[in-house]
């Protein structure tokens, strides 16, 4: 056995490497642990910009209209001689549109995710997959329009009663705009499981179905329900198909086959320049978008506190 007997030169030789080290390369090791702190922190720093712009205007709203009137009220008229500020007309038409999306996007997307993850072969996986993507990156306005002039008089032909801007038509658009992302987030969270997970129900007897409902999708459904809180955070503070095919017509209801008008397509509207500088009309934008603000953030809360609950029960 040969033993080293003296290590200096080995110890020279390091000395030697870290004396050739470009002094560039030390300025960098210490630079970059800052930059990215503070790329870190420009994403917190944007999030409470946008709180104190929104809440600073705000209160210049309610210091001329009461929390109740806004809260309670089922008229909104910002901008008649009379001005009405009830929220609740903008709340239920949001509402209505995003539970119509969510009642088609979910399922649909749930289940393609599953058969993307599950059944389908390497190729039909990398075939789909790219199309969906596409997708997903056509501009609300195209789908704004083709809610308006294709799928309306489709819905028109079967109810006749439908007028021709009504909360269906966008619902049912929006739906398909936001299946893309739920299916591949998803799809995503299931192919992330471990194969262990898969091998041992198969090798217990289970079928392919039984592992993908009972195995598969219980372990990603962490992910699963980001997707689906992601989609319908989309369909809440989508703009512009109901601003095309949803009308303007901002009353409480929850039906479907009405003209409505929601929070982001009157923040769209009055933003357009129909109301004055300085105005309640104007500072109402701001009072809306404080709302919507708090319903994607209560959503976000909630679908944390889920998929927490999950992830400790798995």
């Amino acid at each position: 056995m040969i033993e080293l007997k003296n290590s200096s030169p080995v110890r020279q030789i390091i000395a030697a490497n870290k004396k050739k080290k470009n002094s560039t390369d030390t300025i960098l090791e210490k630079l970059m642990p800052r930059l990215f702190l503070i790329c870190a922190l420009v994403a917190i720093f944007t999030t409470f910009g946008i709180i104190f712009t929104l809440l600073a205007e705000t209160v210049h709203f309610f210091d001329k209209v009461s929390i109740k009137e806004f809260l309670t009220s089922k008229q909104w008229h910002p901008t008649l001689g009379n001005p009405d500020f009830g929220i609740l007309p903008l709340i239920s038409g949001t509402l209505l549109t995003s539970i119509i999306a969510t009642i088609v996007a979910v399922p649909i997307g749930l289940t393609s995710a599953i058969y993307l993850s599950e059944y389908a072969s390497d190729k039909t996986r990398r075939t789909i997959k790219p199309i969906l993507e596409i997708l997903a990156g056509v501009p609300t306005i195209v789908y704004g329009f083709f809610a308006l002039t294709f799928v309306t008089p489709l819905l028109k032909s079967m109810i006749p009663s439908l007028g021709i801007y009504n909360a269906l038509s966008p619902g049912l658009v929006i739906g398909i705009m936001i299946i893309p992302m739920i299916t591949s987030l998803s799809e995503d969270a299931m192919s992330s499981v471990p194969n262990s997970l898969r091998e041992g129900a198969y090798g217990l007897g289970s079928t392919k179905l039984e592992v993908s409902l009972k195995v598969i999708l219980p372990a990603a459904m962490s992910g699963v329900i980001a997707s689906f809180v992601l989609g319908i955070s989309r369909a809440i503070g989508e703009t512009m198909i109901v601003s095309v095919a949803g009308g303007a017509n901002p009353v409480f209801s929850f039906n479907p086959t009405q003209a409505v008008q929601t929070m982001t397509a009157f923040i769209a509207q009055v933003s357009q320049g129909d109301v004055s500088y300085g105005s309640i009309g104007y500072f109402s934008i701001y009072a809306v978008g404080t709302t919507l603000f708090a319903f994607t953030f209560v959503m976000n809360i909630i679908a944390h506190f889920i998929s927490k609950r999950f992830k400790e029960v798995i």
